[in-house]
């Protein structure tokens, strides 16, 4: 039986790119939809959802921003942003709002390649763990719970909803409370070795979970900054 083909959502408002890095995508084995524009993207992937989605930020009718915005109010969908290399206040919005990866324009489409199979591995190794997991195995640091099975991270009970990226963050910080993690390292975690991105990411992934765990708890200090050397998850 072949292996289930992941199907890839491109949304951009540039037909060439479209129609490129749709062959591209094909020929690698991939099934492809496209869309010219957010509205019309928001519709086609809540009416059939995909594997992942890449999305450019400047559209019309709806820009990529508030299409993000829309689709993490129903889904973890692993996204990657296109975005031109002088819109760096873009890139790190982006990754606020919950993207997982970035790719300034113009860009290589073999990187784009590499960069959305490092994403889909890393879905596919957390289904993988959770597939031999067991209840014992779920992790729990105090008021923290990882489970990877449900793909679910709990802090006093409560759900907290994390993209593939930052489950990633969150479970290599707290597999060894109070040692400290560097970016390098982080970055390794959650993308994977040979993956290069900017240090600057990992902040912003870091700044996010930060603030999803401070909606359920305002005193939620357990995700600690140590200045020029990296992160750690303080020990209860």
């Amino acid at each position: 039986m072949e292996p289930t083909k992941h199907t890839i959502a491109l949304v951009d408002d540039d037909r060439n790119i479209l129609t490129s890095v749709s062959m591209t995508l094909e020929a690698e084995g991939f099934n492809v939809r496209t869309y010219t524009d957010g509205e019309s993207a928001l519709q086609g992937l809540n009416a059939r959802p995909v594997d992942l989605a890449v999305l450019d930020i400047k559209m019309p009718r709806m820009d990529g921003m508030e299409l993000l915005q829309r689709l993490r109010a129903r889904s973890q969908l692993p996204v990657i942003f296109l975005t031109s290399k002088d819109e760096e206040v873009d890139q790190l919005m982006g990754l606020r709002l919950g993207a997982d990866d970035y790719i300034t324009k113009p860009f290589s489409q073999r990187l784009l390649l590499e960069r959305i199979r490092a994403l889909l591995r890393r879905g596919e190794l957390l289904r993988a763990e959770a597939a031999g997991a067991t209840p014992a195995g779920v992790m729990e640091r105090g008021d923290l719970s990882l489970d990877e099975t449900r793909h679910q991270c709990l802090w006093r009970s409560a759900d907290i909803q994390l993209t593939v990226t930052e489950f990633l963050l969150v479970k290599a910080l707290a597999a060894r409370p109070g040692l400290v993690k560097s970016r390098d390292q982080l970055i390794d975690a959650a993308y994977g070795e040979n993956i290069y991105v900017d240090d600057r990411t990992i902040d912003s992934h870091i700044k996010r979970v930060r603030k999803k765990f401070r909606q359920i708890d305002e005193n939620f200090n357990h995700i600690e900054t140590l200045y020029g050397i990296g992160y750690r998850y303080k020990e209860e």
